[in-house]
């Protein structure tokens, strides 16, 4: 398997949030800021790895019957380190995106990944696998944050550029469905581009 093609294509060609619209829950959720969509993003990234490196690796010792109920476990391991050193190291952070950092567990991109990918491939190619959609899925939730806290505030990671109120849409539900739309139309034009 070439692992560039392996790594890029969660990026762009199948980006869990933008191609195959999983994980929508903390996408649209958490992103009101790009802080908080790269602090989602780089969290379940963390975990994506970490739980495809030991799917991998335990693949063969795990019965069909309990295959699912094993890879929670797993990745539910992986999501209390992250939930546990946010909360010592980043409370601001944890603060922020409050109880969508314990859903990781049963977030589809990190189960998919799971069960499709990391239980079916080698260590080398599980772990490479989970960067990639890990980094996509980070990239997304950023951007997004991103776009909606430009808009709704008229800044960007805190820094404000933009004098007086931006628009209030952006920063509520509907204004992540927006955004989000429009990113998605985006995407598929740059998919279209590149094949």
């Amino acid at each position: 398997m070439n692992q560039w093609n392996n790594f890029s294509k969660g990026i762009l060609k199948e980006n869990a949030v933008l191609v195959l619209f999983l994980g929508l829950c903390p996408t649209l959720g958490v992103t009101t800021s790009a802080v908080n969509g790269l602090g989602m993003g780089l969290a379940t990234t963390f975990v994506l790895v970490m739980s495809n490196l030991v799917v991998s690796l335990v693949k063969n010792a795990i019965p069909d019957k309990v295959r699912i109920p094993a890879f929670i476990v797993i990745i539910a391991a992986f999501v209390t380190v992250v939930e546990l050193v946010m909360k010592a190291y980043i409370p601001s952070l944890f603060d922020a995106l409050g109880l969508f950092i314990p859903l990781i567990v049963v977030n589809c991109v990190v189960l998919g990944r799971a069960e499709a990918f990391a239980s079916k491939n080698n260590v080398v190619s599980s772990i490479i696998d989970g960067l990639g959609m890990g980094v996509g899925f980070a990239l997304a939730l950023t951007v997004l944050g991103g776009v909606r806290e430009i808009l709704g505030s008229g800044s960007i990671f805190g820094l404000s550029f933009i004098e007086g109120d931006g628009m209030l849409l952006f920063i509520l539900p509907p204004g992540a469905f927006l955004a989000l739309g429009y990113l998605i139309v985006l995407a598929n034009k740059l998919k279209e581009k590149t094949t």
